[in-house]
């Protein structure tokens, strides 16, 4: 009776498993199954002298049958993940082209195959854009889970360790604790000037571009004659605000003031957030008004309320809506974590520049330049390199968006998407920032192709990377006060070549470690060779420079003039 109902629970499992497209595993699993049967018939070779069957083996075939099974199962959970993420993908969309206004739905496209789909559908600037859905952000759900989670507890390990070197060192050095942060206090300074060139910037951004607007939507409804004329006046106007009022006023007060880096980078960060906000609000508008105009299906144009500017003005994306996807309450603990933890993101930079960054940078600045010194400068700051490229990511697209979208229920929290499991530089690029990516790509690079035409794709492309290339190299050079195009060219150069070669046909792991190689790598080159810049400037200025001089990087003489003093 043990023999029959051990055997019919075997059979009863073969009979079970089902038939997969995995050929090699149905294989096996037939041929154990078959030889089970076989061996079923042939009982004498599994039933000892006094009829007890061999519990031993019976117990080893269903733990290799447990085991298949286990296989099988995640095969089928992978296959039934990528058929759904697919097949959501392709509704989204569906139900983008169905529907005859915006409505929160959409993100922007991470394939090229999806890319070239919606380029095979292009609509003109007034159609179909970037639309929202209530999502959480990636972070918040993976760190849900106790393996990643632990991962961040590592590095706050790490930070604690940051903080009793310098804590240790300090007390032999001086016999006593130095509890002072003077490079923070430095970084920050002129902090009241900061706060009040940010308010008239903010203020200016919220009042011209919305009068604006509205003056020039009046001359649209029929009453005025040589509406194309209105419209060229009111054109220009914006674009003189753009580029005098937001462009050049708070360039000149950071450089006439002699701003310090982190105050620097407050003022010409939001110098470019509210001229790229100010672009999207008029760039969606004009469109739907200008239909309006040729269509009159209304009695009168849809003019956005000063409400719904000022929340755009505030949330955390860079592309405007009349209405965005909104929570029902605020969970004001999680905006006190997320603001604590950008908190402990600056002191975690602090230390780094304070162990990593500035013995190093000292003593090399005082030493003549060679090969060798350069190539270990570099490998020397991929650590410090790749902790600050952590930290901003974390502070900035996870901590401080998270938390504003919190304070105003801003539902969609794709401010990012898995980017270090990128195998080309394509994707990376594309899942960085996905808040930058998504202006860039709606109104750079799509309406490129618009203008164009569609045609000039490459050099559509190719404009995106110009772009981003001279927006992030502007922003350096007046934070840092030296113009030393090191990132201008990465962009242009290695950008564009991994762009291409790293692109997204390129799968399977080791295009992952090729992508995170080079990052790591682009990361040492650039601590490296901004940090000996700034100290060179700092041990050989220049007291009256010509313009050649303010373009020639001062590390490459400064050693030698100084060594020789």
């Amino acid at each position: 009776m043990m023999e029959s109902g051990d055997d019919s629970v075997l059979r009863s499992r073969c009979r079970a498993l089902p038939k997969m497209p995995t050929s090699d595993l149905d294989s096996s699993l037939d041929g154990e199954c078959g030889q089970e049967k076989y061996q079923q018939g042939n009982g004498d070779s599994h039933i000892t002298s006094n009829g007890k069957i061999e519990v031993k083996h019976v117990i080893s075939k269903k733990l290799q049958l447990k085991r298949k099974a286990e296989y099988l199962k995640g095969d089928l959970m992978r296959q039934f993940d990528s058929q759904v993420n697919d097949f959501m993908d392709s509704l989204i969309e569906e139900s983008v082209s169905l529907e005859p206004a915006p409505i929160p739905a959409v993100f922007s496209p991470t394939l090229s195959e999806k890319e070239r789909s919606k380029l095979r559908h292009f609509q003109p600037p007034h159609g179909q854009g970037k639309q929202f859905v209530s999502r959480r952000s990636l972070l918040d759900e993976l760190f849900e889970v106790n393996h990643i989670r632990t991962i961040y507890h590592m590095f706050i390990a790490l930070l604690i360790l940051f903080i009793l070197s310098t804590v240790v060192v300090d007390f032999i050095d001086e016999g006593r604790l130095v509890l002072d942060f003077d490079l923070l206090v430095y970084a920050f300074g002129q902090f009241p000037l900061v706060m009040s060139t940010w308010i008239c910037m903010f203020l200016s951004v919220l009042v011209v571009p919305y009068a604006l607007f509205c003056l020039w939507s009046q001359t649209q409804s029929g009453s005025y004659s040589h509406p194309r004329l209105y419209s060229f006046l009111f054109g220009s106007v914006f674009l003189l605000y753009q580029v005098l009022g937001l462009g050049f006023l708070p360039t000149y007060v950071v450089v006439t003031n002699s701003f310090p880096p982190a105050s620097c980078f407050i003022i010409i960060l939001e110098q470019v957030r509210l001229m790229m906000k100010a672009h999207s609000f008029v760039r969606e508008n004009v469109p739907r008004l200008l239909a309006w105009a040729t269509d009159r299906t209304s009695p009168g144009p849809v003019i956005p309320q000063v409400s719904q500017y000022l929340y755009f003005l505030f949330a955390p994306t860079l592309i405007y809506r009349d209405k965005y996807p909104r929570n029902p309450v605020i969970r004001w603990s999680y905006v006190a974590t997320k603001l604590l933890q950008v908190l402990g993101c600056l002191f975690y930079a602090y230390y780094v520049f304070v162990r990593l960054c500035i013995p190093q940078f000292r003593s090399i600045s005082l030493q003549l330049f060679d090969l060798r010194a350069m190539v270990l400068c570099v490998f020397n700051s991929i650590l410090p390199g790749v902790l600050i490229l952590f930290l901003g990511f974390f502070a900035f697209l996870h901590c401080w968006l998270n938390a504003f979208a919190e304070m105003l229920c801003f539902a969609d929290r794709m401010f990012y998407k898995d980017w270090w499991n990128s195998t080309s530089f394509a994707n990376y690029y594309r899942t960085w920032n996905v808040v930058v990516h998504d202006w860039l790509y709606y109104y750079v690079y799509r309406d490129f192709l618009w203008m164009s035409q569609k045609r000039f794709r490459p050099a559509a492309m190719l404009f995106v990377f110009t772009v981003s290339a001279i927006v992030h190299e502007y922003i350096l050079a007046i934070c840092f006060g030296f113009f030393y195009p090191v990132l201008f060219c990465l962009f242009m150069c290695f950008g564009m070549m991994f762009n291409f070669i790293l692109h997204d046909q390129r799968k399977g792991p080791i295009w992952n470690i090729i992508m995170w190689t080079s990052l790591f790598l682009g990361q040492g080159v650039i601590i490296c060779l901004y940090s000996q810049e700034w100290y060179a400037q700092r041990y050989c200025p220049l007291n009256e420079p010509s313009f050649l001089e303010l373009l020639k990087p001062r590390s490459w003489s400064c050693q030698r003039g100084f060594m020789a003093e």
